[in-house]
Order: structure tokens, then sequence, then C-alpha cells
């Protein structure tokens, strides 16, 4: 299993900042190897969530790492708790003041450089002092709206370090200086002036050329391709907002018993709220009083509600469907389930996977290379004997088209979309580093108990002799099993009374006999239920058909107790963990996807046959102790596979752990979720495979997304460097090749849940699933 490249012990803090002024991935590497370069901090910086990720030792004061930051030319601050309502948009989103800065600047910039751009193209718009008039109306284009990209050169330059701002500005700033030399020295500020507007360099002496409509051009497509950038970015992390947001704002708090409400900030653990009928509930507590069915589809996508009642625990921002509740409180603030849901989220979103780690490499050298390769062109075309026009032109589309903001936007946008798209579906990925994981997954390893089975004990069979009513059976013994505590006792009465539709009798005189059965007298007659052992003690035996009945049953592994009264066995129940609905479509979703399902129990093999039957897994591991499950899962790498778990109790963690991809039941305990890569928040198996289905998909659209990034650069460079790219084209498509790769990512917010899609495949009844003990 991937960890993450943050590690924390005890003796380290982690920090997040919040990164201003970043306007490229060479940015965010640049502030990422400045902050490692400080003693004892670990630093990862996301150009798309614009954050930095700092694990440091725990006397550092934070507000070095702020110091260091700015430093290096950008802004950095710790998180706010609270975002004023005077920093809201009227939709309740929190005001992006660089977004609103950078909007301001493109507006002004397209209505002054379009008319530039228009009087360049076409030569019947091009008026006796048209050049001058371009002059006025791109010199603020060029200084104003261009100057995010002049102030992050001059802070790269003055650091010995060269990122794709520096190529923008350099070539707007060219074209601009090459303009004015050209209207103030040479010809083309003489009245009455015309160029055409040409897709290729024509040889000229460049005293008559002027590049405004480049330099305006370029500035506008390039802000424009940073605005929906950014904009896009913000869509791409709703799924994490919305998560954020769906708990309640505020609570009924019983305080000397009197109703206050209160922020949702002020409650504490311990406190006793109240939870009327359609409204959320307000955090993770007990419920102390009342009943009612839990609404938890915005939280787990399951439709169903539950019904809860005293003792059982509710999960916060669930809605209440029904009764009147109140809730003790037992987890509130970051503790909750719904706050460590959203940071397995947004971790996951910050961190980076090996794919991106390799292209942060690629454009931290590539930006110099791209330098190089202009001035390169620009001494060829010299050296070639062409004019100084010709060849500056096409250093100038060499820049532009250089810059390499689609390389950096690849992978970070898709992982945004595409593990915010996995919260809102109940699917949490810990990290980047796990899609490369689900690649390489062929073997697919599934806990029985919980997992694949629903964990408990159910009624599912009732067999009785000839002269006994089955709802008398059911009655009697329901009763009876009703005052006992067991598991299978328990169950017994539960199935009971859910098919007789009514409250079981009282019974009294119950008595225990410790490993064998029970009894008691229901309706003045005394009743037995339990194992032979118990009856064989009465003397009182089954008849043959029972005894066969009962025989069968065992032989599939389900429990079987007895039932008398009067003198005479009246019948038979038969118990079992019986296996989830959704289990056997999920294992033929598994086979869809080239995986090879294998159930792993600590159940005996007659129980681990009959369940691997009955979902269709054709292999199985059983009578395996706790402590060996793990082993299982080294022998099954040991001989090639590459391996994922699924499980959900305390006993899977080490096997969760072990295994190259753990995904664990969010219904299970808190040690599996811990030890795994990703948590289902539902307890359907299905969501299995969506995860496994959305991790290579978000994975497929990375690569898709740093082919077309490199692709991209690779074929544009040389037809710039030969002259054959107008620089402001190149502009337009250096901002369009963002805005795709952004598109790209964002596809991945149609990603479907495939449950019920699929038809259930089983297995083979010819041939028995051989079974393994290690």
């Amino acid at each position: 299993m991937s960890t993450s490249a943050l590690t924390q012990d005890a003796s380290e803090s982690s920090y997040e900042l919040s990164i201003g002024g970043m306007t490229c991935s060479s940015c965010a590497m640049r502030i990422e190897k400045k902050l490692n370069k400080l003693d004892g901090v670990v630093a990862t910086v996301n150009y798309a969530t614009e954050k930095a990720k700092v694990v440091a030792p725990a006397t550092f004061d934070p507000q070095l790492l702020i110091a260091e930051v700015e430093k290096t030319g950008y802004s950095a601050e710790l998180p706010k708790p609270k975002v004023a309502a005077a920093d809201r948009q009227d939709d309740g989103e929190p005001v992006d003041h660089e977004l609103v800065a950078l909007r301001q600047r493109l507006i002004g910039s397209i209505v002054l450089s379009v008319p530039v751009i228009l009087m360049a193209m076409i030569p019947a718009l091009q008026f006796t002092y048209w050049q001058w008039a371009s002059l006025a109306l791109a010199s603020p284009v060029i200084v104003w709206g261009a100057w995010p990209f002049h102030r992050a050169a001059w802070m790269n330059l003055r650091h010995g370090a060269a990122t794709m701002d520096t190529l923008v500005s350099l070539g707007t700033t060219a074209a601009f200086i090459w303009s004015l030399f050209a209207l103030f020295f040479g010809t083309a500020g003489v009245p009455g002036m015309t160029h055409p507007f040409e897709l290729s360099i024509a040889p000229t002496d460049g005293a008559a050329n002027i590049y405004l409509e480049v330099a305006a051009g370029v500035t506008m497509f390039i802000l424009a391709g940073r605005y929906f950038e950014k904009r896009s970015k913000r869509q791409a992390g709703a799924a994490l907002r919305t998560l954020l947001e769906l708990g309640a704002k505020d609570v009924a708090v019983l305080r000397d018993g009197a109703e206050v409400r209160i922020p949702i900030e002020d409650l504490s653990v311990g406190d006793e709220f109240i939870v009327r009928p359609g409204e959320k509930i307000a955090t993770d507590g007990v419920i102390v009083s009342g009943v009612s069915a839990i609404d938890a589809s915005m939280l787990t996508g399951e439709s169903v509600p539950v019904e809860a009642g005293p003792g059982d625990a509710v999960t916060g921002a669930t809605v209440n469907a029904s009764g009147r509740l109140v809730i003790r409180a037992t987890r509130v603030g970051s503790d909750t389930q719904l706050a460590q849901m959203a940071k397995l989220v947004e971790d996951a979103q910050s961190g980076k996977a090996e794919v991106q780690r390799l292209a942060d490499r690629v454009s931290g050298i590539f930006v110099p290379i791209a330098i190089a390769i202009a001035i390169g062109s620009l001494g060829a075309w010299l050296g070639a004997g062409f004019p100084a026009a010709s060849a500056f032109t096409a250093a100038v589309a060499v820049l532009i088209i250089a810059c390499p903001c689609a390389l950096g936007l690849a992978t970070p946008t898709a992982l945004l979309v595409g593990t915010g798209r996995g919260a809102q579906l109940g699917i949490l990925i810990k990290g980047p580093e796990i899609l490369e994981s689900t690649r390489r997954v062929n073997t697919i390893v599934l806990d029985k108990t919980g997992t694949v089975t629903s964990g408990r004990m159910t009624l599912v069979d009732v067999v009785t002799t000839p002269s006994t009513d089955r709802r008398d059976l059911l009655r009697l013994a329901g009763a009876v099993e009703d005052a006992s505590e067991h598991p299978i006792a328990q169950a017994i009465a539960k199935g009971a009374s859910e098919e007789l539709e009514e409250m079981l009798p009282e019974v009294e005189g119950f008595q225990n006999f410790a490993g064998s059965g029970i009894s008691g007298v229901v309706d003045g007659r005394a009743v037995l239920v339990g194992r032979q052992a118990l009856l064989d003690d009465w003397a009182i035996a089954p008849d043959a058909e029972l005894q066969r009945r009962k025989e069968a049953a065992e032989q599939e592994g389900k429990t079987s107790v007895l039932v008398a009264w009067d003198g005479e066995i009246r019948g038979l129940l038969v118990v079992a963990d019986t296996v989830k609905p959704t289990s056997a479509e999920a294992i033929a979703q598994f086979r869809e996807l080239g995986l090879t399902p294998i159930l792993l129990t600590g159940d005996n093999h007659t129980v681990a046959s009959r369940i691997a039957a009955e979902v269709g897994i054709t292999e199985v591991f059983a009578e395996v102790l706790p402590a060996d499950k793990a082993d299982v899962i080294t022998r099954l790498q040991s001989e090639g596979k590459v391996v994922a778990m699924v499980g959900d109790g305390v006993n899977d963690a080490a096997a969760l752990a072990q295994a190259d991809l753990g995904l664990a039941m969010g219904t299970g305990t808190d040690a599996a979720i811990e030890a795994s890569d990703i948590t289902l928040v539902r307890g359907d198996l299905r969501s299995a495979a969506d995860a496994i289905r959305l991790s290579r998909r978000t994975l497929g659209t990375i690569k898709g997304n740093l082919f077309w990034a490199f692709a991209y650069n690779v074929l544009a460079i040389p037809l710039a460097a030969l002259g054959l790219l107008n620089p402001m084209l190149a502009g337009a498509a250096m901002a369009f090749s963002s805005v795709f790769v952004v598109g790209n990512s964002l596809r991945l917010r149609s990603f479907k849940s495939r449950a019920g899609a699929s038809t259930p495949t089983p297995a083979p009844t010819a041939t028995p699933a051989p079974v393994f003990t290690p």
C-alpha cells in the first residue's frame, strides 16, 4: 500500500498555507523548493488548490513559513476559521479577490485590445493615424493588463529563476519595444502606413512593422486563459466545498431543561440537543430519546432511511426524517465523520501523484530551454540573412507558444475533479498516489463478514412438524428468545417479530442453560429452544424429517435450533449470516474490470464455500486466523499478483495495509479505515467497483492531459521557430491549451455509479469452489 510523502509523528506539526500570486506550476515548484530548504521542513505545494501542505518540527513558528514564501515573491497566510459575511458573494461562496482582480484586468484588456487586433487584421480599418491609435489603446494593456506577468518575471529574475511568466513578459515586452522603435525611429509612424495581417513570416526590413496587436492580443488571450482556468479550478473544488457545507449551521441545545439555539461552533461533547423532523442532525452523537428514520442520502448516497432509536449512533449532516430526537453529542468540529471525510478529500486533492512529480520536474527545466530556443531562433534567422523583423517575430512566437501552463494543470485539475466526484458518491480516495495502484491491480481479496455478507445473524428458515402452526412456532420461540441477549436469540426474535408483524408476548420463568439453550413459560406453555443436547436432557428427540433438515442446514454452515413444548419437538429455526443483496452484482463488476475475486474468511470451509457459490467466487481462503490475513495477501503478492483488499474489521487492518490497494467499508471500524487507501462510505460492495473505475478513469484523464500538453509544445515550438506561427495566434493557442486541459478534467464530473447496472454472474454449480487453508 502506498504511503504519503508527508508522514508525521508526535514531535511534528502540520500546517496548511493558502498561497497567493502563483501563475503556473513553476511558481509552485519554486515555493516548494524554498520551503524544503528550511531545517526539518517537508512541504508540497499544489498549484491547482493554491495551498501548501507543510510538516515541520512541533516548535517551528509557522510565521517563518509565511515569511519564506513572501521572500520568494508570493503571499501566504494560515487559513481563516470563518469567512465574514462581507467577504461572501450573493450565492454564499467566499469572495476570491484574485479572481475579481483578474476579471477586471481581463475586461479592460478585451475592451482595449479588440480594436487594436481588428485594425491590424483588416486593412480596410487602417485609417490615416491608425497605428498611433493602436499605441494609445495597446499601451495600458501591455503595461497594466500584463502587470502580473511582468511582476512575476521580475521577482523570478531576482531569485535567478525563470517561469512561464518570464516567457510571457519577455514576449510582450519585446513586441512593445520593437513597435515603439518602428513608430519613432522607423517608417511605421508615417501617416497612411498600412500592412496586411499574415499567418506566416514575410521577409521585410522591419522598420515599417509594428507588433502592438501581438503584445495586446497575447496579453488578452493569456489573461482569458488564466481567468477561465481559475474559475474552472473553483468549480473542480466545488464537491469539497459542498461536502464541508452539508452540516447544520446552528443547533437547539438543552440547557437547564430549556432549549437554547446556539451556533454549531459552540456545541461541546456531552451537550444534549434537539432535532425536529426535517432538520439536519448537528453533529455525531447517540440518541438519548425518541425514535425516527434517519435519511443519510446526502452523506452516503443510500436512498432508504434507517430506523434509529435510543442508544443508536447517528452522524452529523444526516436528516431526521420523522420523529423528535434528543441526541447527546459525542464528536464535534474536526472530529466528526463529515469533517474527517472532507479532510480525506482535501488531502487527496492537495497531494501529488508520481506522474505529477514528473510533470513538475519537466516544467522546471522547460522554461530555460524555451528561452534558449527563442534566442537560437533569433540568431539563426539573422545568421541566415533574413530581416531583423522576421527573426524577432519568430523568437517572440517561440517565447509565447512555449508557456507550459497546460502541463502544470494536467494532473491537479483531474485530481480535484476525480476525488471531488468520488466524495459525492461516498468514495474517499486518501491520496493521489493511490491512482497508480488501481491501474495495476488484477486480484481483489474480499473479507466475508460485513463485506460480502451483512455481518449479522438472520432468521433464514422455519421448519415445522405437521401438527404445528408456523405462527405458533414463531410466536412462542420468538418470545423466549427475545428475553436473551445472545446474537442468535436476537436474530430469531427479530425475524419472528417482523414476520408476525406484532409484539411478542411476555415470558415468565426465563432460564438460560449456558452453551445449550434457554427455556421459559409463554401463555402457560413451557417452551424449550436450543441445541440437540438440551432436548436430550429432557428425553425429547426430533422426527426423521426434522433431523434430516437440521443436518442439511448445518452442512451448509448455518446454525439451527430446535423448539419444543408440551413434551414434543415442534419445529426447527435456522439462522445464518446472509449475503448482502448487492454482493453478487459487485463480483460481476469486478470480473468486468479484469479482477479475480477471492474470498478470505476465518469461518469453516462449509460456510465459506456456500457464500462463495452464492455470489460467484471460485477461489476461497477459509479458516484464516485474524493474524494470518496479511500473510495470505503476502503469499498472493509473491505469486506476482497485484492485490486489492476490501475489509471492515479491526482484524482486517493489517491485511489492508499489506495490500497494494486497501479499500475499507465506511460501516466498519476506525482501525480498518485508517489502514486503507480508499474508504467506501456506504456498506455496498459495489462501491468498491465504482472506486476502482473512478480511480482508473481519473488516472486516464491525467495521462490524456499530459499527452496533449506535451504534444502541444513539441509540435508548436518548431512551427514558431520556423516562422510559421503568428505570435498572436500562438498566444491564443497557448491559452486554449490550458482551457482544454481543465475542460477535459471537468468531464470527470459526469462519472456515474454503476450500482444496479450489471447482472450478477453466478459461479458454475458443477465445479465447487476450491478452498485453501493457509
